[in-house]
């Protein structure tokens, strides 16, 4: 970090003054992307410290000088820059915007589709509508939420269509431009999906930025409990660590501990007990994470402990039934042989397939089970990994 740069982000107004007077008033762009890449270095409340003493600097006199800071895309300075430029908005300003826009950088165009959520130019419907598509996902976001706030529906409408695709890479990219949107009438239709989907940990971790787990849990147990198991099932392997902090997951958890003990509640705390010590327990996991997420999963693990398993356990059985969404975790959890053999005559392949292997983990596997998965399923691959079970 250069001299500048550490007094810009420094305590004394004697030194940050003058660098934040002169980064706006002579556009130093190098200063502007040293202090963009600096990003994941800086704590949260110096960046915003940051950001409002270069916004003081701002005015009708320089405001145009922003402009070539949009070369450098900075979520933690984004509002600083579109703020001041839409302050001192006027036709030629929007005109300047939309040419960047239409030719600019990834970078640049990730400003713009924010400006018009500020100005909205019916102009830039067309590319907002083009960039929603993009692979950067930024850009697609500040896109589709621009459409929402000009209540244009195209976005909305295709992504829906692509829930119905065969592809599940589509269906995943649907639930993100839906969830970016920001309707929340799309909720049922994305649980659904998750429902029937092999990316439901990846849908789980999308769904929670546009419905969060108390209102999930407010509308529908059954389906809270469902996205929570998810999200537990996927953190360190699908989905950040640092999102237990975005899905408040702790102050969830303290909340399912205080509720009346059933099999669904059960499942979820056993497994989610199960999960966080794993996480603890082995520093690969945490090595990389930051103190406040470190924190969170440890937080979490001393939260957990506090349950009694074994009583909890006790109530696991009860999801032992192939209609169940937490049939797979009561299959991890369960020593009830007789229950699990039940399931062997299920209608659901992948139920009969994990009620054997759970079987052969109790040790209580036969011959007579493995003839019984065979007449239950008919496709031949799964029938050659059960023989070979």
């Amino acid at each position: 970090m250069n001299e500048r740069l550490k007094k810009l982000t420094g305590k004394n107004p004697k030194d940050f003054e003058p660098v934040a007077y002169h980064l706006v008033n002579n556009s130093d762009v190098e200063l502007f992307a040293e202090l963009v890449k600096s990003e994941d270095f800086l704590f949260d409340f110096v960046k915003q410290n940051v950001a409002k003493r270069l916004a003081k600097v701002c005015n009708g006199s320089n405001y145009l000088n922003l402009l070539n800071f949009l070369k450098y895309y900075s979520p933690s300075y984004e509002e600083f820059i579109i703020s001041n430029l839409v302050k001192y908005a006027d036709e030629d300003l929007t005109d300047k915007i939309l040419e960047i826009f239409e030719n600019g950088t990834e970078d640049e165009k990730t400003y713009c589709a924010k400006y018009f959520s500020y100005i909205q130019d019916t102009l830039a419907l067309n590319l907002l509508i083009e960039n929603a598509y993009s692979e950067n996902s930024t850009l697609s976001a500040n896109c589709v939420l621009t459409l929402a706030q000009m209540n244009d529906r195209t976005i909305y409408n295709k992504a829906i269509e692509m829930l119905e695709s065969d592809d599940e890479f589509t269906q995943l990219d649907g639930v993100k431009l839906l969830v970016s949107y920001g309707d929340k009438t799309a909720v049922p239709l994305i649980i659904a999906l998750a429902k029937k989907s092999s990316f439901a940990e990846n849908i789980a971790g999308e769904l929670l930025y546009l419905a969060d787990l108390f209102t999930l849990f407010d509308e529908n147990f059954e389906d809270a409990m469902f996205i929570t198991n998810l999200v537990i099932n996927g953190l360190g392997e699908i989905l950040s660590l640092s999102q237990v902090c975005d899905f408040q997951l702790y102050n969830f958890l303290e909340m399912l501990c205080r509720q009346p003990e059933n099999s669904a509640l059960a499942v979820v705390l056993v497994n989610a007990a199960d999960k966080f010590s794993t996480l603890t327990e082995n520093d690969e996991y945490l090595y990389d994470e930051t103190k406040d997420t470190k924190y969170e999963i440890l937080e979490i693990k001393k939260l957990l402990s506090k349950n009694d398993d074994n009583k909890l356990k006790t109530f696991i059985d009860g999801e032992l039934h192939a209609e169940s969404l937490l049939v797979y975790t009561a299959l991890d959890f369960t020593h009830n042989a007789e229950k699990v053999r039940a399931l062997l005559s299920s209608t659901n392949p992948t139920v009969v397939l994990k009620s054997l292997e759970t079987l052969k983990r109790l040790n209580s596997l036969t011959d007579e089970d493995k003839n019984t998965a065979l007449k239950s399923v008919s496709d031949e691959n799964i029938k050659n990994i059960i023989l070979a079970i």
